[in-house]
């Protein structure tokens, strides 16, 4: 039996020691996704290998991504799957744009511990 789409995602970012792994449940007033989930990457080298082993995972199981942005100077790479948008981020970027914190108010706590 296949793991789902989140499960998969999170085990690839486990697996190449993402940091800050975050997953936000969005699917209640976004109407482009069901969950965001966020990670940190140390390096540029590490974003782009952490983004490549989400994809890799995903194609596993055949789910193609609809787009993929940022992956040359990965300072923040945005992987777009549909119900699920995985954002790989710098600790800079990730400290300057705050993502959770953009939509804490929205979904009515802060970030949320990714669980498998």
């Amino acid at each position: 039996m296949q793991p789902s789409l989140k499960v998969a995602i999170l085990n690839a970012l486990s697996n190449v020691k993402a940091l800050n792994i975050n997953a936000l449940a969005v699917g209640n007033i976004s109407s482009f996704t069901d969950h965001m989930i966020i990670a940190t990457g140390t390096s540029t080298r590490h974003v782009k290998s952490i983004s490549a082993a989400v994809l890799e995972e995903t194609k596993k199981l055949d789910h193609l991504p609809i787009g993929v942005e940022g992956e040359q100077d990965a300072e923040w790479v945005l992987i777009d799957l549909g119900d699920i948008v995985v954002h790989v981020m710098l600790s800079t970027s990730r400290e300057f744009y705050q993502l959770e914190k953009l939509w804490a108010p929205v979904i009515g706590s802060g970030s949320i511990q990714a669980s498998h």
